[in-house]
């Protein structure tokens, strides 16, 4: 997982850190932050836009060959067994890493959208990032879950 800003409060982050060490049993996961782009406190389009542009360079510079599922709210919304089907089907086919990208608070570059394999949406509902990455982590521990026919929730 690759995220821009840093999970400010430490509730966040033991969340975080829990379905990281629940993961470890299926496959390596990491998530990896990068800093976000400062900008004034009411910036104009342009310079969101290049604050946009700056966070694609960092990020793209680490998605390699991997298979990248970006999210925004543009995205498809899936379902939990969506989810697990689809890592499913990528291992199948041999696609080793994934990486999931969360934007910043004004979301995404257009140049990472593009880049993506797959444009995923947490939901039609609007949440802060630092639970959307929650969020997103356990979608990907039940994924695993439902592959491993493990305990699973419906």
């Amino acid at each position: 997982m690759i995220c821009i800003g840093k999970l400010k409060e430490d509730y966040w982050r033991r969340a975080c850190e829990e379905y990281e060490k629940r993961l470890c049993s299926f496959c390596r996961f990491t998530i990896t932050e990068l800093p976000e782009s400062r900008l004034p406190d009411n910036p104009g389009k342009s310079q969101i836009l290049a604050a946009l542009e700056t966070e694609a360079d960092r990020v793209l510079k680490l998605t390699g060959d991997s298979f990248v599922a970006a999210l925004c709210i543009e995205g498809e919304s899936v379902s939990s067994e969506r989810m697990a089907d689809l890592i499913r089907t990528l291992s199948l086919h041999g696609t080793s890493e994934i990486s999931f990208i969360i934007g910043s608070s004004f979301g995404l570059s257009d140049r990472v959208k593009k880049h993506a394999s797959i444009r995923l949406s947490m939901s039609a509902m609007t949440f802060p990032h630092q639970l959307a990455r929650v969020m997103l982590c356990e979608q990907i521990y039940r994924a695993f879950q439902i592959i491993n026919h493990g305990k699973y929730h419906k």
